[in-house]
């Protein structure tokens, strides 16, 4: 069998395998290229989450874990499972980039601002991390206060309200809530700076500044958001009573989200110089900021837990191999298919070329907006694939896992059906240009719409399995082995494009053949 060309690994986001056609968008669309090419293709699915990919035991998986996996070849350790281990070992204090914050704020006299999102959904943050950094910070003497960012997307809607009381408990004694904000604000990823704005003034200025809103408490002002039907995420930024905003010069931060795609931009307005989204003074905490992970190497802040390097990763081997690639993806899943995939690298390998197709801007929720930009991926990775001038090519659909988490079982049945039309293009055209095409997923989402538990909107990850479909009529004995993950996919791509697999790489290839 010749080396196909392109191979195309089609990332369906959110895409998971449920046998429950209740409240499962995947099941309820119609979907007949999907079904064609499971009818005449082998297939089989893939592990995406908890140990499979680095996680605790029953974490689900996200887009980070899913794509550094997918580029790995290898189980990469998450970083949630290494702050952990330094939460076990309460090493938190010996930590040189929390010790850097600790110092300052204990040596002027200042608070330490503890900003993120305040749940246990395990995608972005962990509470018990945020917990772990109380008690540091008041081991040495230092009053806290916390900028709670509200969930209600990686974790069930109107939860919020639990997760601050259990936070106030572990405040008492030991600090405050200063400002809460739904992640919908301080969490963009899409340059909507207007969001960001909001959640920076409150942060800053508190109840010192008239244009920020005042609620007497964390948990009512958020409550009082509910039930004016602006859930967690949503919930407008606000100072909590009694905050008057941050002493600059003395007081210091630490950001303690793991995940950097959405802690990037209130980062750079908070504590980088160079900021031009809204209008700034000096960054707050110029000097006195430090991050939990690598946001972006560019800002120059410390970092409590450094990037660990892979080597010889899948676009590595291509580069070395002199393979070219392509890569696409629309604005909320491009750091994936290129930072991600890249093991944590910004820039591109060589040979490697990148498409950026702007997500939707019109609408505030993709649930109004199902098909987000994928006509738009579609037709630049279909030129891609039939150009003749890659290897490889690399294409993410968003769709649903972004309509997923709005809740929508309808929305999210629209964007299954734009899935399916975008997947038979992209098919066709790779068996026209005699490539090969593994369709699959970086982990479940749309499958689940509704809890069971509670019959209300699932707007969260799953821990299912996910589909492989193997697509390449050239290699009619092979099939697809049960009992894969993530890390299995790209020995697989290796050994079809015929190069070694090294042997950091410890994955194992998806198909066998008689």
């Amino acid at each position: 069998m010749s080396v196909p060309r392109p191979i195309v690994l089609l990332i369906l986001d959110g895409y998971g395998s449920r046998a429950e056609k209740a409240d499962n968008a995947i099941l309820l669309a119609k979907t007949p290229e999907i079904d064609a090419l499971r009818a005449a293709y082998p297939s089989s699915t893939i592990g995406t989450s908890g140990a499979d990919v680095g996680l605790p035991p029953g974490q689900m998986g996200n887009s980070e874990v899913g794509h550094l996996n997918f580029g790995a070849g290898r189980i990469a350790m998450m970083d949630i499972s290494r702050i952990d281990m330094a939460v076990h070992e309460r090493t938190f204090a010996k930590n040189a980039a929390i010790g850097q914050v600790l110092d300052h704020a204990k040596s002027r006299g200042g608070k330490l601002h503890l900003l993120g999102l305040v749940s246990d959904g395990g995608v972005h943050s962990m509470n018990t991390h945020l917990y772990a950094l109380v008690d540091a910070a008041h081991a040495v003497g230092i009053e806290v206060v916390v900028h709670a960012f509200l969930d209600g997307r990686d974790v069930q809607p109107g939860t919020a309200p639990g997760y601050l009381e259990e936070l106030e408990g572990k405040l008492a004694g030991k600090g405050r809530i200063g400002t809460v904000s739904g992640r919908f604000w301080a969490m963009d990823r899409d340059n909507r700076w207007e969001r960001v704005e909001k959640a920076f003034r409150a942060i800053v200025s508190g109840t010192s500044s008239a244009e920020v809103p005042v609620r007497e408490g964390a948990v009512a002002g958020t409550n009082a958001s509910i039930a004016a039907g602006k859930t967690d995420e949503f919930v407008e930024p606000f100072a909590v009573a009694g905050y008057t905003g941050v002493a600059q010069g003395a007081d210091a931060a630490l950001f303690f989200n793991f995940r950097p795609d959405r802690a990037r931009e209130i980062t750079r307005a908070l504590a980088v110089a160079t900021f031009d989204g809204f209008p700034r003074d000096a960054a707050p905490f110029a000097g006195a900021y430090a991050c939990m992970t690598s946001y972006d190497a560019s800002f120059g802040l410390p970092v409590a837990f450094g990037k660990e390097t892979h080597p010889d990763i899948f676009p590595e081997v291509l580069a070395k191999a002199g393979k070219t690639q392509f890569r696409c993806a629309e604005t909320e899943k491009y750091a994936h298919v290129t930072f991600f995939f890249n093991g944590g690298r910004e820039e591109p390998f060589a040979g490697e070329e990148r498409k950026l197709v702007p997500s939707p801007k019109t609408v505030t929720t993709y649930d109004q907006k199902p098909e987000m930009s994928l006509p738009e991926v579609v037709a630049a990775s279909d030129e891609a694939i039939r150009s003749g001038k890659y290897d490889f090519v690399l294409v993410n659909f968003a769709n649903p896992d972004m309509v997923g988490h709005t809740g929508n079982l309808e929305a999210a049945i629209h964007a299954i059906e734009a899935v399916d039309h975008g997947v038979g293009v992209l098919s066709r055209a790779v068996l026209a240009a005699g490539g090969a095409l593994f369709v699959t997923a970086d982990h479940g989402n749309a499958e689940l719409m509704k809890d069971p538990a509670t019959g209300k909107p699932h707007t969260a990850h799953t821990t299912n399995r996910v589909p492989f479909i193997y697509v390449n009529p050239h290699d009619k004995s092979a099939k697809v082995r049960e009992g894969g993950r993530i890390c299995d996919v790209a020995p697989t791509m290796l050994a079809l494009l015929g190069l070694a697999q090294p042997a950091a790489m410890t994955g194992t290839s998806l198909l066998e053949r008689a």
